[in-house]
C-alpha cells in the first residue's frame, strides 16, 4: 500500500513540476530536450509560474529602497518584460537557428527561451532575500544620494547578469544536444544571447523606473519612457561611483 501511494505522488503533478525544476537547475539536457520535443501546456503554466514568483520576488526586492509602493510596481513589470522578451525572442530565435544550421520549430524555440528565463527566475529568486538585505541596510534615499543609488543598481545589473548568463550556459548544453554540433550549437547560443540581451535591456529601459532615482516621485512608467537607452545609463552610473 505505501509503494503504490509513492507511486502515485511521483506521478502527480505537484510533484512531478518539483522534479523538473530540480531538473532545470540540474542542467539535464537531455531530459529538456524531450520536453522540448513533446510539449506540455501544463508544464507552460509551471514554468509562468515559477518567472512570476521568481523574478517578482526580485523587483519587489529591487523598489524597495524606494518605497513600497515601487517594490509593487517592480515585481509587476520585472516578470513583465521576461513575458515580452520571450514572445519577442521566440521569433527571432527560431529564424537565427534555422539561418546557422539549428532545425528547429517555433514552438521549440519559444519553449526554449522560456526554459531559459525559468532559470533565470529560479536564481534571482534565491537571490531576493540578499537584496532584500542589501536595501534594507543602505542608506535611506534622498535627493543627491546617487552614491548608494549607483551602487544598488550596479548590483543589480549584476545579479542579472549573473543570472542570464548560468541560464544560458544552460541552454547551449540544449542546443548542441537538441541537434548541429558543437560548432552550430555556440553559434546559434551567441545569437541568442544578442538578442536577448538588446531586446530585453531595452525592454527595461522603457518600463523604467524600477528602483527609482533619488529626488523623483514614485511612478509605474516615466513620461518620457522612450528616451536615451538602458547602455547609456549604465554608463552614467559607473561614471557616478567614481
Amino acid at each position: 500500500m505505501f509503494a503504490i501511494s509513492l507511486n502515485a505522488m511521483e506521478k502527480s503533478p505537484a510533484t512531478a513540476g518539483i522534479g523538473e525544476i530540480g531538473a532545470l537547475l540540474r542542467g539535464e539536457s537531455e531530459r529538456i530536450r524531450e520536453w522540448l520535443e513533446q510539449g506540455s501546456a501544463r508544464r507552460t503554466w509551471l514554468h509562468a509560474a515559477v518567472i512570476i514568483i521568481g523574478t517578482g520576488s526580485f523587483g519587489a526586492a529591487m523598489g524597495w529602497w524606494r518605497d513600497p509602493l515601487q517594490a509593487l510596481y517592480t515585481a509587476i513589470k520585472f516578470p513583465l518584460i521576461i513575458f515580452l522578451t520571450t514572445v519577442g525572442n521566440g521569433m527571432l530565435n527560431w529564424m537565427l537557428a534555422s539561418l546557422l544550421g539549428l532545425k528547429i520549430s517555433f514552438r521549440q524555440s519559444l519553449q526554449a527561451v522560456m526554459t531559459s528565463y525559468t532559470i533565470v527566475a529560479l536564481i534571482l529568486g534565491a537571490l531576493s532575500p540578499l537584496l532584500f538585505f542589501l536595501v534594507w541596510n543602505a542608506p535611506p534615499m534622498k535627493p543627491g544620494a546617487w552614491g548608494p543609488y549607483s551602487f544598488i543598481q550596479l548590483t543589480n545589473v549584476a545579479a542579472i547578469a549573473f543570472a542570464g548568463v548560468t541560464s544560458n550556459l544552460r541552454l547551449g548544453q540544449l542546443l548542441r544536444r537538441i541537434g548541429g554540433g558543437v560548432g552550430a550549437g555556440r553559434r546559434v547560443l551567441l545569437a541568442w544571447l544578442a538578442g536577448n540581451l538588446l531586446l530585453g535591456s531595452q525592454l527595461s529601459w522603457i518600463l523604467r523606473p524600477f528602483i527609482g532615482s533619488p529626488g523623483m516621485p514614485v511612478q509605474f512608467l516615466r513620461a518620457g519612457a522612450f528616451k536615451g537607452n538602458f547602455y547609456e545609463t549604465v554608463f552614467h552610473a559607473i561614471g557616478n561611483l567614481w
